[in-house]
């Protein structure tokens, strides 16, 4: 149900990515999230396109995290950060956040892989029915992702929308 990397740069970490739909508490999990109750980044998956795309923004996130040079308050709030193609941090929440409104969610954990951790602890605050992450695309919104990360169709003739993606989350400190 859930993915599981290891970043290869920092092997010490693990990144877990658990998928939920039909979620009917994203208003409690978002308020739990701002009060720092949940350790996690609650992304909004209709604006994620491939799990590829969270583990690029977690592995960034403890980049940054490792030298000191974060943007954002925490590596969580880091992450949703890195999944935009702006440097404006509220919008990045406002766009990849989730809302109370929202009636699914990502949740990215990243963890030491020595420690304990456990899972059920995220799992018993989501009122919501969990689906395989790697199912992320049947709940994406490809136009509105599209329109967020400016791809044009020239771009979908020479390759797909996700490589226009990760390019565009890559090079966003560079341009």
């Amino acid at each position: 149900m859930h993915l599981r990397n290891h970043l290869e740069l920092f092997p010490e970490f693990v990144v877990t990515q658990l998928l939920f739909r039909d979620v009917q508490n994203c208003a409690e999990l978002r308020k739990m999230a701002m009060e720092g109750k949940i350790a996690g980044a609650l992304i909004n998956p209709s604006v994620v396109l491939d799990p590829f795309q969270t583990l690029l923004a977690a592995n960034k996130a403890v980049h940054v995290q490792k030298i000191g040079k974060m943007k954002t308050r925490s590596l969580y709030s880091e992450i949703i950060f890195n999944l935009s193609p702006t440097n404006n941090i509220s919008e990045a929440f406002k766009r990849f956040g989730i809302s109370d409104s929202d009636n699914a969610v990502l949740i990215v954990l990243v963890h030491n892989k020595e420690e304990a951790y456990n899972e059920d602890d995220v799992l018993s605050k989501v009122d919501g029915q969990q689906i395989p992450a790697d199912q992320m695309s049947t709940l994406s919104d490809l136009a509105k992702i599209k329109k967020l990360y400016k791809v044009a169709p020239q771009e979908e003739k020479c390759g797909n929308v996700l490589d226009a993606v990760i390019c565009r989350m890559a090079a966003k400190d560079v341009v």
